[in-house]
This record gives structure tokens, C-alpha cells and sequence, in this order.
């Protein structure tokens, strides 16, 4: 509230105040300007809740929680999916493939021709 005011200021403004109302209805001054306050604070925070109401700030407010929870979920969604791949295999491992492969397709050529030379 009196971010622009220094120390100085507050207290200069604080005895011009004192001189010009006097220290014996200081106290009577502050509580009327507290009820002020007081008062223009919650017609500010009436008027606040009507507007919402009006315009339906609930509903809004409902709307974006729920496209912020979509968001997260598709979010979660990408990541799972990612996550399920299959990793890439190294070379090592791309090598023993290959040689499990050529001699699994040697047996399987062994095994066709021993069956076509049976009757």
C-alpha cells in the first residue's frame, strides 16, 4: 500500500496529520477512516461477487480447470506412449540377431530339403 512511500515521507505525513487534527481527536479520526475502509472494502467485494455471478465465473473458472486437466492428461498420455517403445538395439546385440538368424534359416533350408527328399 505505501510501496511508493519511504520512512521519511510516512513520517512526515504522520505529523503534518497529528497537527492539523490534534492528538486528542486523533483516535476518533483513525476509527471513522477504518469504518470507511471497512465499509468500501466489502461493497467493492459485493459488487466483485455479483459480477462473477452475472457473468457466470463458476462455469468459466470449472471450464478451465477441466482444459487444464485435459492438457496434463494428454500430456501423460504422450509420455506413456514414448516410454513403450522399444529401445533401439546396440550393434553387439544387432550382430548376435543376425548370426541367430542365418543359422536358424540354415536349419530351417536343412530341415525343407530332408522333407522334400522323403516320399
Amino acid at each position: 500500500m505505501f510501496s511508493d512511500f519511504g520512512s521519511m515521507e510516512l513520517m512526515l505525513i504522520v505529523l503534518v496529520t497529528l497537527l492539523v487534527i490534534g492528538p486528542e481527536r486523533l483516535p476518533e479520526v483513525l476509527r471513522t477512516l477504518g469504518l470507511w475502509f471497512g465499509r468500501l472494502s466489502r461493497t467493492f467485494t459485493a459488487m466483485k461477487v455479483e459480477v462473477e455471478q452475472e457473468i457466470g465465473m463458476d462455469d468459466v473458472r470449472r471450464q478451465l480447470h477441466n482444459e487444464s486437466v485435459m492438457a496434463e492428461m494428454q500430456k501423460i498420455e504422450n509420455e506413456v506412449k514414448h516410454s513403450i517403445q522399444p529401445p533401439i538395439p546396440s550393434r553387439a546385440e544387432q550382430a548376435g540377431e543376425t548370426e541367430k538368424t542365418a543359422c536358424s534359416e540354415s536349419q530351417a533350408q536343412s530341415a525343407s530339403a530332408a522333407a522334400s527328399k522323403e516320399p
